[in-house]
């Protein structure tokens, strides 16, 4: 399988980040595609089409999804920049996200 999904955690309740808005961004900042975070917090399939070699960001619009939740943030969106090296694998990219901190690494 190849493409690009998503998961996003909220790290403060221990639950999905549900209805979070994630844009996928070439290098230039292009949108290729966009998604809205499910009851899991999963996007199974930001991208279905290969990504080619090259530079990406998924943008997650963290300060929406704060405001919508009625919680204090500082983060108004997340920017993950991540590289493509091979364009057939699946890559996956989940962050932990809280009101003033995240993380995310290269899941599988």
């Amino acid at each position: 399988m190849t493409g690009l999904s998503t998961h996003v955690l909220d790290a403060t309740s221990g639950t999905p980040a549900v209805g979070m808005s994630v844009i996928l961004q070439d290098a230039a900042g292009g949108e290729l595609a966009s998604g809205v975070t499910d009851a899991d917090g999963r996007i199974a399939q930001v991208s279905t089409q290969p990504l080619v070699p090259g530079i990406y960001h998924l943008v997650f619009e963290t300060g929406e999804w704060f405001s919508d939740n009625d919680i204090e943030a500082f983060y108004p969106e997340v920017d993950i920049c991540f590289t493509v090296d091979d364009a057939d694998r699946h890559y996956h990219v989940p962050v932990l996200l809280s009101p003033f901190a995240y993380s995310t690494y290269r899941g599988s």
